[in-house]
């Protein structure tokens, strides 16, 4: 599996794993909440920040259609085109952003909902491209992603596996060539059980392409857990205060947590290492004082023939170690030696 360039950063196995803040609708329509955000997430350690340049009217006409959610403690219920509408990116809004991130020298990408948001990005210079799970059978979408060149983030929420293999092979067949797909659950939040994190390293496998997490669970655990599976690219829902108003605060990390939740996947990285059996080097340079050696049982003296008896395995380990106790039984020794003498090859007879 060939590496992604997504600007500076390479993406895919035995790569740092790529760490998108989605910040999404939770600046409520607010610029300048959404640029306290992007500095926030960088200074949290994202590598990239996501918002979502869709138009409401490329998925909703009718605005009877209501969402009910959890906000600052209470049940709300409102109109879908009310809450999406006022949480609209234009394309000047997208131009203050992405320049706020340059300047912070975070990646900026987004989740657009038609051509006009694909173009809107391509002319802005974005280095990705982001589908949502909700738009993963829009496949004329996926195909005018493709045609961009860019790489592409393919989230999967809600997907069968036809539908995933339908968006993939539209990607590829329109020309693209860098394919990233999320493990995602479109639950929000996501109950544990739900989250089914061994679906990452089947994305992988079966497409052959590299995998990550999407995640809408309260809390870091999935996340890291993901990164333990192989995930290469995470994303993780982003809020400068989960007490804020809008329905994806409450179950979005804020900068504590998110800072804490790039440090354990740091940590968790290093702590993956290699797969091949064996000793560290920091084991290795170990092994002599706490591994055992074959020792003398008791003072013996030469022409003695050994035992079991005559036998005990203690440290150190710079001697001839527990498994070839059994070549050694039976052999005469030819010299004298005292208790807890660790025995060499020398010291019996041919």
């Amino acid at each position: 599996m060939n590496p992604i360039r997504i600007g500076r950063r390479e993406l895919g196995p035995g790569r740092p794993c790529f760490i998108a803040a989605e910040i999404g609708i939770n600046h409520n329509g607010d610029l300048d909440l959404a640029h306290r955000a992007i500095e926030a997430a960088a200074a949290a350690g994202a590598d990239a920040v996501k918002f979502q340049n869709y138009r409401t009217e490329d998925f909703l006409a009718d605005h009877a259609l209501t969402y009910t959610y959890l906000s600052q403690g209470r049940e709300i219920t409102e109109s879908q085109f009310a809450m999406f509408k006022r949480c609209e990116l234009g394309y000047p809004q997208l131009c203050e952003l992405k320049a706020h991130c340059d300047h912070l020298g975070i990646a900026f990408f987004s989740t657009p909902t038609g051509l006009d948001g694909v173009r809107d990005l391509q002319r802005l210079g974005v280095v990705l491209l982001k589908n949502g799970s909700d738009y993963l059978t829009h496949l004329d979408l996926i195909r005018a992603m493709a045609a961009t060149g860019l790489p592409t983030v393919l989230s999967t929420g809600m997907a069968t596996a036809a539908e995933i293999d339908d968006a993939v092979v539209a990607f590829r067949g329109a020309g693209g060539k860098d394919v990233i797909l999320l493990h995602c659950t479109s639950s929000y939040p996501t109950p544990a059980a739900e989250v089914n994190l061994r679906r990452i390293p089947v994305l992988a496998e079966a497409f052959a392409c590299p995998s990550g997490f999407s995640d809408h669970t309260e809390g870091t655990a999935a996340v890291v857990g993901a990164v333990c599976l192989g995930a290469c690219f995470v994303e993780k829902h982003f809020t400068l205060d989960r007490g804020l108003p809008g329905p994806d605060h409450r179950f979005s990390a804020d900068p504590g947590e998110f800072a804490e939740l790039v440090r354990a996947i740091r940590a968790v990285e290093s702590s993956l290492g290699s797969p091949a059996l064996g000793p560290t080097p920091s084991e290795a340079a170990g092994r002599a004082g706490f591994r055992l050696s074959c020792l003398a049982a008791a003072p013996l003296a030469a022409g003695i023939r050994l035992g079991p008896e005559h036998i005990r395995f203690q440290r150190p380990g710079t001697g001839l170690p527990p498994r070839l106790r059994d070549a050694l039984l039976g052999r005469v020794l030819c010299r004298d030696v005292v208790a807890g003498h660790v025995f060499a090859w020398e010291d019996f007879h041919d």
